[in-house]
């Protein structure tokens, strides 16, 4: 049986339903699998600055490291993407008005929800990130909601991730 998780911009009251992808992505997946078992994973929403389509959180690390998995640099509408930002890969003011530990750095939890994302950071270069989910329902709510994060702001919005019931 698939293991669904659930994906919700809090604020907005919009989510949505992915299934894991544990055959593509088994090490991903079961991290996240297990992280969740704790409750649910979230924080203060972005919208990404250079990857276009992309709404993200930032949580503390958990699991230990997985290395590549899955990776693309061009996730397509409805990708949930898991990347490893350590200490030394995120703004150093970002890190602070996010709360980030400086050394540990970060899990950053990311939704595609619509085309032409290129992962591509203009101060590191390509970022590939492991597609470990997919998104099965909601996808037209939450990428409308999503979009809205991106016209009208994110600020006191929270993207949250939890197993599905």
């Amino acid at each position: 049986m698939s293991k669904l998780i659930r994906i919700e911009l809090a604020k907005r009251g919009v989510s949505c339903t992915a299934e894991l992808l544990e055959k593509q992505a088994p090490r991903t997946s079961a991290a996240v699998w297990e992280a969740l078992a704790g409750g649910p994973l979230g924080g203060d929403a972005q919208h990404a600055k250079y990857a276009r389509n992309e709404v993200y959180t930032i949580v503390p690390r958990f699991g230990s490291r997985i290395g590549q998995e899955n990776p693309t640099v061009t996730p397509i509408p409805g990708d949930v993407c898991y990347f490893d930002f350590h200490g030394g890969m995120l703004d150093a003011a970002f890190k602070d008005d996010q709360g980030i530990d400086a050394d540990a750095g970060g899990i950053d939890l990311a939704i595609f929800y619509g085309r032409n994302n290129l992962l591509l950071n203009g101060d590191v270069g390509w970022v590939p990130g492991n597609v470990f989910a997919t998104i099965v329902e909601g996808l037209d709510a939450m990428a409308t909601a999503c979009h809205d994060v991106w016209r009208s702001g994110s600020v006191g919005e929270r993207l949250v991730y939890s197993r599905a019931s």
